[in-house]
């Protein structure tokens, strides 16, 4: 059996990757492996499955003598920072992130707040191997009733973390895509302050992540434009990251934001070694205009857990991903959309200056072209053989980092794709790149599934 572990937990279509079969027994397989007796914490978004999940897993937890709590819907952030708060011995959030609805998957935490090691996945991934039992989802719906003080609890966290500043005078617009920002952002951004407008309020599981939110800006450009605001915020469906535009139309993403972020603790001298914590797709004109002030930018594969990981290990106080990831000290690094959001309507505010003329003082960035080649199978499930002559291909392809351009690779971690990213100081350049290697890459690829 492959693993059934990605690269932010287990993620899969519902009903073909992931069903209330496998989610019963995640429950249950973390029931068993957990030492601490303490309760497990237990989110999802807005996903019409999530119910389904939800139920399954609870049932697999109560089938290994464990008890859970459920939060409802609500950020994945919420999760680990309760777990510690609470000293809970475990949580799970139910939710596929930025994905389509048609999506799902299972996020888990250890008792510290952070996504279990690999040890752990592969002891719940051994006990799920040994039941070869199918669990079939009962005809009866248990009601499960949702902690809202906990939720209470999160929400002040996020206000706390302002250190007293507050919003007045501010006006923002929030897109949260149908999902789980939905809970509590508006209302914390006007117990801030804010003059504050939401489009995309509603929970929709069917709608989530579809032409909104930080994998679609158009929405909130449009909502800028027709309601002018001093700055908008765009949340991905389980709000765990951010995105961005201010009152121009010009994005924020996760580079402009570590590159702001970071300048100022570099400032207030408390940015350990001038460093960021970034991954290969970050854009090279922040590299280089970070290393102009003095700073260093680590890259690491793409994923939260790796910038995680290399935050760990370099003592470094904030990391992230252009996507809008973001991880800081603030809160043990748990990316949190909301936080980073509030962060940087608190600078512009004690600054006294426009998100976009704060904007106009980041760099400029380089041309980049990101390109998804569609893929008909899982790499994730094809023998190892095969696997390897797709990533020897891989290597060819990619040029050596140089001053001009680079090229980087990868497999999504998530869904059947190949992600090619091309960037140079040179537009056209880039366009003929992205374009070339994407066509001969598909070839190459369909070469070697073709001879199996």
């Amino acid at each position: 059996m492959q693993s059934i572990f990605g690269t932010d937990g287990i993620r899969g279509r519902f009903n073909e990757e992931i069903n209330y079969s496998l989610a019963y027994k995640v429950g249950y397989a973390l029931g068993l492996t957990l030492e601490n007796n303490n309760p497990i914490l237990i989110g999802r978004d807005t996903r019409i499955s999530g119910d389904i999940l939800l139920q399954a897993i609870t049932k697999g937890i109560n089938a290994s003598g464990k008890k859970f709590i459920n939060l409802g819907i609500c950020p994945t952030p919420a999760i680990p920072f309760l777990i510690r708060e609470e000293k809970l011995s475990s949580g799970i959030m139910i939710s596929a992130s930025h994905n389509p609805p048609e999506y799902n998957g299972i996020k888990i935490f250890n008792h510290k707040g952070q996504k279990i090691t690999k040890n752990l996945e592969n002891k719940i991934q051994k006990l799920i191997e040994e039941s070869n039992q199918n669990i079939s989802i009962p005809t009866k719906k248990i009601s499960l009733e949702t902690n809202k003080e906990l939720m209470d609890n999160y929400m002040q966290s996020l206000i706390d973390a302002m250190d007293g500043e507050n919003l007045s005078g501010m006006k923002i617009i929030l897109d949260t895509c149908y999902g789980s920002a939905t809970t509590c952002a508006k209302k914390i951004f006007q117990n801030l302050g804010a003059d504050v407008r939401v489009i995309n309020n509603s929970k929709n599981g069917l709608k989530i992540n579809m032409n909104c939110g930080s994998t679609n800006l158009e929405p909130l450009k449009k909502a800028l434009r027709e309601s002018p605001a001093d700055m908008g915020f765009s949340f991905d469906g389980d709000a765990d990251r951010v995105i961005g535009v201010d009152s121009e139309g010009n994005v924020l993403d996760g580079d402009h934001i570590l590159f702001l972020w970071g300048r100022e603790l570099m400032e207030q001298n408390i940015l350990i070694n001038n460093l960021l914590i970034s991954t290969q797709m970050a854009n090279l004109g922040f590299e280089k205009a970070w290393n102009k002030i003095g700073g260093i930018l680590y890259r690491t594969d793409v994923g939260d857990k790796y910038v995680h990981d290399a935050i760990k290990k370099k003592k470094a106080i904030l990391g992230g991903e252009q996507s809008g990831h973001i991880l800081s000290k603030i809160n043990n690094f748990s990316g949190d959309g909301i936080l980073t959001a509030l962060q940087i309507s608190k600078y512009c505010k004690k600054k006294k200056i426009t998100l976009n003329e704060w904007l106009k003082s980041s760099f400029n960035p380089f041309p980049q072209k990101l390109t998804n080649i569609n893929l008909d199978f899982n790499i994730n499930k094809i023998n190892q053989k095969n696997k390897s002559l797709i990533f020897k291909t891989i290597d060819n392809f990619h040029t050596v980092y140089s001053d001009n351009c680079r090229i980087y690779i990868r497999p999504s971690g998530t869904e059947p794709l190949m992600r090619v990213l091309v960037e140079a100081r040179n537009k056209e350049k880039v366009e003929s790149l992205s374009n070339e290697i994407t066509k001969n890459l598909f070839l190459e690829i369909n070469k070697i599934m073709d001879s199996l």
